[in-house]
């Protein structure tokens, strides 16, 4: 019976030099996937911060290959470990000096609805759709856009809603569109509140069948909620 290759099981066959191979490796996979999770945003990866998701696969990875595949030496797993933890320290050192590092990093937050009405730059963002930014909204109770105030996608992903104190006549998310979708309206054919579909943007002005906020021109008939009805 064999007894134990030690020298293979920590240090394997390949010469010193592969050492600083591993290092280079590690850290171009390790910016590379940063980046990667950057452009897919926060909401990718749920709750966890970007280098904290990045960590927790990074470590994964590395302590699992050399727990069960003899072919990979120890000292190159612990180094692989070494040079991640040693990056995270550094990048949430930098997070701790620098806001344009935190930003770059962790991303910041968005304005998505501003007193009833979708902002344009989160309309042209690719952070949430409109349909995902009205299901989160009907989870939080409402029913359309004139209840809220503020709705905020925070640096981690999370929707942040503030209600209006008194709501005001809005486009309606409930049903969700996929079940029913609002009827169009002749913008020029009454005088009632009508809402844009694209943005939300609520008036009775019918001057023009343009939005005046978001230059879209398909309405639909604005409904209003009292601010105890959710």
């Amino acid at each position: 019976m064999e007894g134990i290759d030690w020298q293979r099981m920590f240090v394997g066959d390949e010469p010193p030099i592969f050492l600083l191979e591993i290092v280079i490796r590690t850290i171009v996979i390790y910016s590379y996937t940063l980046i990667l999770l950057r452009l897919l945003g926060s909401r990718a990866i749920g709750q966890l911060s970007t280098v904290e998701f990045l960590l927790v696969i990074a470590l994964g990875s590395a302590v699992g290959d050399a727990m069960f595949y003899p072919e990979v030496p120890l000292v190159h797993s612990l180094l692989v470990v070494t040079v991640v933890v040693v990056a995270n320290k550094l990048i949430d050192l930098g997070i701790a000096r620098s806001k344009s590092i935190e930003h770059v990093i962790d991303g910041k937050p968005e304005q998505a609805v501003l007193n009833g009405v979708v902002c344009l730059p989160f309309l042209d963002s690719s952070s949430l759709g409109t349909s995902e930014l009205f299901q989160e909204l009907r989870e939080k109770g409402v029913r359309q856009l004139g209840e809220v105030e503020h709705a905020i996608v925070e640096a981690d992903g999370v929707l942040t809603v503030f209600e209006a104190l008194r709501p005001r006549p809005g486009l309606p998310i409930v049903p969700p569109w996929e079940i029913e979708r609002p009827a169009e309206v002749d913008r020029r054919s009454t005088d009632q509140f009508l809402s844009c579909m694209h943005c939300g943007h609520t008036s009775t002005d019918r001057s023009t069948d343009k939005c005046t906020h978001c230059g879209h021109d398909r309405w639909a008939k604005a409904i209003v909620t009292g601010s105890g009805e959710h």
